[in-house]
């Protein structure tokens, strides 16, 4: 069953009108953030010159969210440590359930902080609280607010706040559906050009590119529901840097779509093998994103080879760039070799989008509804439930 040719109607009968549309409209969306970095690059650089001009020290950048918007920063934070500028900023990924449940095991006093606070709707207890406890912990701290929503909390918030920089993704980026799609890709996206050094040509030419790339997982999506048409009750998702990053935000999309009908797993390439490769059994459909960086590149294709050659999974499936000399023996969904490679945290774009598609197919066969796939209705499209205990230091 292929999703994007349908009509509403069709998708309406499935419960799966807004999921489907929100994933197949990201290349536009990603064409919108590139334009709003552009109309703001002054500000921004602007705001992070003048933090490195108050201090001399290396200045934290903690990137915090909660769930798919925590996944942003695990994301971005090995792409950036090595294109980053770190003779001035220590870029970190920290969740806000972690901040919020134990502030001084992650916020300190002393040291320069910027936190980059990625939300959809800006509205999570989690979001709201871990601001207000680094402004309570650290004596010198800047925010920048990355969020989908204008009218909410955080956005807000940062609107009157001089040290708050806040940056709204495309408006069509806060998603109606459950899970988090164009949201989590444009947040990516434009963190990755807040805080990327290459050049603004190169930059424009990762957007291309990734773009490209996302219009042809909507245009090959029979080969994904091939896949997805197979006997599995598992799925397990690897990667390396960035993208074993990424691995957690693909894991996490199969499990919300399918109410956890579809068991899930993620790890690196390399962790892999040090006792999670014993959940794989003869339904598993094991997906590796494969790093562009050749050094890299070689042990996503040794455990792509291992896990083939083992034959203990139903499926082993590479989602690659195709690369002359370095191939994988089983199956791989790939992009158009015209492409430039990209750099793992560009490629993060295409590739999520290409899981998500996997996530979206996968909730229809096992006969749930993706714009609603929680019949229980115990887990939220904004957390809800989250009693915040006043922080006192």
């Amino acid at each position: 069953m292929q999703l994007f040719t349908k009509s509403r109607d069709e998708l309406k009968d499935l419960g799966a009108t807004i999921t489907t549309q929100e994933i197949r409209q990201q290349p536009g969306l990603w064409e919108e953030a590139w334009d709003n970095y552009q109309n703001q690059k002054e500000t921004i650089d602007s705001f992070l010159q003048q933090i490195k001009k108050e201090t001399s020290s290396k200045i934290r950048i903690v990137f915090t969210g909660a769930g798919t918007s925590a996944y942003v920063g695990d994301t971005v934070l090995p792409y950036l440590n090595n294109a980053g500028n770190t003779d001035s900023f220590i870029f970190e990924s920290i969740p806000t359930t972690d901040i919020v449940a134990s502030p001084k095991d992650y916020l300190h006093e002393e040291d320069w902080t910027v936190l980059v606070s990625f939300a959809r709707s800006g509205n999570s207890p989690e979001s709201i609280a871990a601001v207000a406890n680094a402004n309570q912990v650290v004596r010198n701290i800047r925010h920048i607010t990355i969020t989908c929503a204008a009218d909410g909390a955080l956005a807000k918030a940062a609107s009157k706040d001089e040290k708050n920089l806040l940056l709204l993704m495309p408006e069509r980026s806060n998603d109606q559906g459950f899970a988090m799609t164009g949201s989590f890709t444009c947040m990516t996206l434009t963190a990755l050009l807040v805080f990327d050094q290459s050049s603004l040509e190169e930059k424009a030419s990762y957007v291309n590119t990734a773009i490209k790339m996302g219009n042809e997982v909507v245009s090959n999506e029979d080969k994904l529901a091939n896949i997805v048409a197979a006997d599995f009750n598992r799925i397990v998702y690897l990667g390396s840097g960035s993208l074993a990053g990424l691995t957690r935000e693909a894991q996490l999309k199969v499990l919300e779509l399918t109410a956890g009908k579809i068991s899930t797993m993620f790890d690196s390439s390399m962790g892999f093998r040090h006792g999670p490769k014993s959940f794989v059994n003869e339904q598993t459909l094991v997906f590796v994103f494969v790093n562009n960086n050749p050094y890299t590149r070689k042990y996503d294709l040794d455990i792509l080879e291992e896990v083939y050659q083992d034959q203990i999974a139903l499926q082993t499936i590479a989602i690659a760039q195709p690369v002359e000399g370095q191939n994988f023996s089983g199956t791989t969904f790939d992009f158009d070799k015209q492409h430039t490679l990209l750099p793992e945290g560009y490629l993060a774009l295409p590739f999520i989008m290409a899981a998500q598609t996997v996530s979206l197919l996968s909730s229809i066969k096992v006969k749930n509804t993706p714009d609603t796939p929680s019949k229980s209705g115990t887990v939220n499209r904004v957390v809800k439930g989250v009693t915040i205990h006043e922080y006192k230091i």
